[in-house]
């Protein structure tokens, strides 16, 4: 009999990083909650250096995830992908702008050609990035995967607002921290 259910879990540590009960009002903040999950997940081995949120207009904080490719056996737990399905599941909206309102994604290094592939169809409005594909790449030994040459511009047509580089050395400072470790999957 094959299995019928799916079950992937976030880190414990998860509630004392992001806080459900403050306002995330910058970008710098958003980010900077994406960043501090990708440091706590390295810090307590529970996944590679990757963190995201998604927050509402008035900065609410809707879900917090950090990767969970290793601990989870499973190459779609990446960040932006967790935060995605947590925030559809709490929203019970596969789309999750689909009954209005306005959805960020921030996360601490550019979404990866999986997760910009979700970042399409996932309802978001914003993309908000710390670290770039390239910042991964060099400290790290992750492979991005393949993007279109306009990426930024392929998700504003489609009506994503994307805005980088948002505290780019504090992230780039977690990837240096994970590729010192030697550690890879």
């Amino acid at each position: 009999m094959l299995p019928l259910q799916i079950h992937l879990t976030l880190p414990p540590w998860i509630e004392d990083v992001a806080d459900a009960s403050r306002r995330y009002v910058t970008d710098e903040e958003r980010v900077g909650l994406a960043i501090e999950l990708s440091r706590h997940n390295i810090q307590y081995g529970s996944g590679g250096p990757f963190g995201a949120a998604v927050f509402d207009e008035h900065g609410r904080l809707i879900s917090a995830a950090a990767n969970r490719v290793v601990a989870q056996t499973c190459s779609v737990a990446h960040a932006e992908m967790l935060a995605y399905m947590v925030a559809q599941q709490r929203l019970a909206s596969y789309r999750l702008n689909e009954q209005g309102g306005h959805y960020t994604l921030a996360t601490s290094a550019q979404p990866c050609c999986q997760c910009y592939g979700a970042t399409v169809w996932a309802g978001i409005d914003t993309l908000l990035i710390g670290a770039r594909a390239e910042d991964v790449e060099e400290l790290t030994e992750f492979d991005e995967g393949p993007l279109p040459a306009d990426w930024p511009g392929e998700l504003e047509r489609r009506g994503i607002s994307v805005r980088r580089d948002i505290l780019r050395e504090q992230a780039r400072a977690v990837l240096a921290a994970y590729g010192a470790t030697g550690e890879s999957y």
